[in-house]
């Protein structure tokens, strides 16, 4: 690994989207790329057969709002994979009622978005380094992949909580215990920070909820504000989550219009791009959780097996999941193919190895690293994009109707996210004023008898209300943990027994908290322990 000094990336943004495969967005950059791994148009295409037997043809795309969402949990990502992958359109057909209209729109499955179709996606393809190869580390759904995508396992977990036997499991998935990459960068000083939007997913993790952590929890308007501040005051690492529901949604998740996670996508980039001195020293990773039941022609590969917590559940986690789209943007990275195999533990690879921290389990330990593929030597490439300009007339969804119904699906995402608010209201304090009467309704009944699977019964809320509910919970459970951070960065920040790095840590987060750059003050640590004593006893 180059030293630190010889590194010019000194800033890691990721930004994580939803469920689609690397044929659907990104096989059409074989007509760039000869070597990909993708479409070839001077081939006959790829088929599927539907359940009569018929084939259905990999084609070129403009649909932008899927009308049905794909299955993508276990049971339906193995008959997918069936036969060299020849199950997608068949599992769709099955999976969706009536049939009538499941057939269809099986073509979808099999469709791809033609070179240049997506304005932001395709752009940084362009530009930038494409990862072909790049697979899910699982061959499931959301929320496992997300772990493994920052804390290198899934704890055994492999499907949704609301999947079947899993509903008297919540707690298993909302009290996941292991350590996350956010940890490992705490425990060496470094600076990091998540920008969400509605709902953060990653409070799924336990240790993303203690105070300490949510302190460095914000909304994505401080991204675009840090974004055009000094480098020295940016993130070493930080993680955009997107829009997970509603009339805004820009996770990229079916049946939502594909163009609100490109104008997510370009904004993101553009937010870099705009401060030169910044740009210079970044590296933006944009990958997607997983396939979301749309199809990909390449069968993954085995796996390492992640942890010893995973050998008791009875799945093998012996398999990549399938392809997703992965690009790696900085002005350090050339425009072209990357063909090394990789999964989502392939960037805590790099990030372990940057910042030496220990490995996040063994499938991260034994992950090809993206680093061979950032100079570190010469000048930042200028030839890079200025700006992704998306029009409003592209943003002008081609349905309205079926994009104001697309805010009120749930999918098993929300689901799963309004359970999460269920579970972190019975943590929030009693003398935090609840807001929305029909909240203080479910809070009423479940007060004092909290059990996680209680919370599955039947209430006069509908999902979308319970969603819509949660959005309440969430913040008022980050003002809580906010709150009780103070006390303990003031403990670290006074503990002399502590590493210097570990104590300035927590001197930048309370700075953050109370608007001190105490980081950039002569001595941090000192300042901030004269605010504690004026402020804080």
């Amino acid at each position: 690994m180059p030293s630190p000094s010889a590194d010019p990336i000194q800033h890691v943004v990721l930004l994580i989207l939803e469920n689609h495969s690397f044929d659907q967005m990104l096989g059409c950059f074989q007509e760039k790329y000869p070597k990909l791994d993708g479409i070839d148009a001077a081939k006959p295409p790829r088929s599927n057969p539907d359940d009569s037997g018929n084939p259905v043809f990999q084609k070129p795309t403009t649909e932008r709002q899927m009308q049905l969402d794909p299955h993508h949990e276990v049971v339906h990502v193995k008959a997918q994979l069936e036969d060299c992958n020849s199950g997608f359109v068949k599992n769709f057909i099955a999976s969706h009622e009536p049939r009538t209209e499941a057939l269809q729109l099986s073509p979808c499955i099999m469709g791809y978005y033609p070179r240049g179709f997506l304005p932001a996606l395709h752009t940084l393809a362009e530009n930038f380094a494409v990862c072909d190869h790049w697979f899910s580390s699982l061959p499931g759904p959301t929320w496992p992949n997300r772990f493994f995508a920052l804390t290198g396992t899934s704890s055994g977990k492999h499907d949704m909580p609301e999947d079947g036997a899993h509903k008297s499991d919540l707690d298993g998935f909302f009290e996941q215990n292991q350590d996350t990459i956010f940890d490992r960068l705490s425990g060496k000083g470094i600076h990091w920070k998540v920008y969400f939007h509605d709902i953060p997913q990653t409070w799924v993790l336990r240790h993303q909820r203690e105070p300490e952590n949510a302190m460095r929890y914000f909304s994505i308007d401080h991204f675009y504000k840090d974004a055009r501040g000094l480098p020295d005051d940016f993130p070493a690492f930080c993680l955009i989550e997107p829009d997970y529901n509603g009339t805004d949604e820009n996770d990229d998740h079916p049946p939502h219009d594909i163009m609100k996670a490109e104008k997510l996508i370009a904004d993101v980039y553009n937010a870099l791009r705009a401060n030169q001195e910044l740009w210079r020293s970044t590296l933006l990773v944009v990958f997607y959780d997983e396939h979301g039941g749309f199809y990909d022609h390449v069968s993954p590969p085995k796996a390492v097996f992640p942890d010893e917590i995973s050998q008791s559940t009875g799945y093998p986690f012996d398999r990549l999941g399938v392809r997703v789209p992965a690009l790696l943007v900085s002005p350090w990275v050339d425009a072209g193919l990357v063909d090394t195999q990789f999964d989502h533990t392939s960037l805590l690879k790099y990030l372990c190895d940057k910042w030496g921290l220990a490995y996040l389990g063994q499938r991260t330990a034994e992950a090809k690293t993206i680093a061979p593929n950032i100079r570190t030597t010469g000048a930042p490439r200028q030839d890079t994009p200025a700006w992704i300009q998306i029009t409003n007339a592209q943003l002008q969804p081609p349905d309205p109707e079926v994009e104001e119904e697309a805010a009120n699906v749930m999918n098993a995402h929300h689901i799963a996210l309004s359970y999460l608010a269920d579970y972190l209201k019975a943590q929030v304090d009693e003398e935090v004023p609840v807001a929305v009467s029909a909240w203080s309704r479910v809070w009423e009944e479940v007060k004092g008898l909290f059990h996680p699977a209680r919370l599955l019964a039947e209430t006069p809320l509908t999902p979308a209300q319970r969603y819509e509910h949660a959005q309440e919970v969430f913040p008022l459970f980050l003002k809580q943990q906010k709150q009780k951070a103070v006390s303990v960065l003031a403990d670290k920040i006074r503990d002399t027994s502590l590493p210097d790095q570990v104590r300035r840590h927590a001197a930048r987060a309370l700075g953050e908290h109370v608007g001190r750059r105490f980081h950039r003050e002569a001595d941090p640590l000192a300042s901030a322990t004269r605010w504690l004593e004026k402020h804080h006893h």
